[in-house]
């Protein structure tokens, strides 16, 4: 790029007709700083961009694979489909030189120590973001906060009776900032569970996550710390727009090519000092 270009940041969005990716594409748009020049759905494949977002500005056709999508040569790549093929996304737009932002939630640790061995040989950055939400992110770091004088903790994570990956991104986040801080205690250890073990949820670094899918819910998480006679919560609950994601999703685009290998969480581009 050169001229006028050179202050853009050209991106292609992956699942850019989905619930949140189309908000966030929208913003993509109307950003003076940043161009869509790519986006796959294999739904609306061949469909405007533009038309489809309720959106005039360029975006030209949607594609209908990855590579197609790529071809753009974006300076990042979005990626917002779902776990099945979310690395295999990830790995493509590495090889074909973006950095790459995921909002997929569902990705395992296994998955993301082999993207970042892939972002590392690249020199490219991977921020992988449970939840764009600024709120969501301060409810995380609260969380950790409260975990470093409270030693006994749980995590519910709520979810629409659809939803179908559990936990959800945010609840495998908040867990996994929960095992920096360390292991909370347990007077009766898990293994040591009379009648149904599962009935104690699922272990992920040494918290217990439960996951509740019902009608009425659309993503909710909540950090439960108790101590001697009291306890705390600490709860965050999204409403049924994608309209909080967007800022937070439009604040990774913006820094992620300032990062090299896989980096978790939206916070890691954000001061919270």
């Amino acid at each position: 790029m050169n001229g006028s270009e050179t202050e853009h940041t050209t991106v292609v969005v992956a699942g850019a007709t989905g619930w949140a990716g189309s908000a966030l594409a929208r913003g993509i748009i109307e950003a003076a700083d940043l161009d869509l020049v790519g986006s796959f759905s294999r739904k609306r494949a061949g469909e405007h961009i533009g038309t489809v977002l309720d959106r005039t500005e360029s975006g030209g056709k949607i594609s209908g694979t990855i590579e197609e999508a790529l071809a753009s040569k974006p300076n990042v790549f979005v990626e917002y489909t779902n776990p099945s093929v979310a690395r295999q996304n990830i790995l493509a737009a590495l090889d074909a030189g973006a950095h790459v932002v995921v909002g997929t939630s569902g990705l395992e640790t296994e998955d993301y120590e082999v993207i970042d061995q892939a972002a590392q040989a690249k020199g490219l950055g991977v921020l992988a973001c449970g939840n764009f939400s600024i709120t969501a992110v301060l409810m995380m770091k609260f969380s950790e906060m409260a975990a470093g004088w409270v030693k006994s903790w749980e995590v519910i994570d709520y979810g629409s009776a659809g939803k179908v990956d559990a936990p959800s991104g945010t609840a495998r986040e908040l867990a996994d900032r929960l095992s920096k801080v360390g292991t909370p205690s347990m007077v009766v250890p898990v293994g040591e569970t009379q009648g149904e073990e599962q009935a104690r949820g699922a272990t992920l670094g040494g918290t217990q996550v439960h996951s509740v899918r019902l009608p009425g819910f659309v993503l909710s998480v909540e950090s439960l710390f108790g101590a001697e006679d009291e306890r705390l919560s600490i709860r965050h609950d999204a409403g049924t727009s994608a309209g909080p994601y967007v800022a937070g999703g439009l604040l990774a685009i913006r820094q992620v090519g300032k990062l090299v290998g896989v980096h978790r969480g939206l916070d890691t581009v954000m001061d919270l000092s």
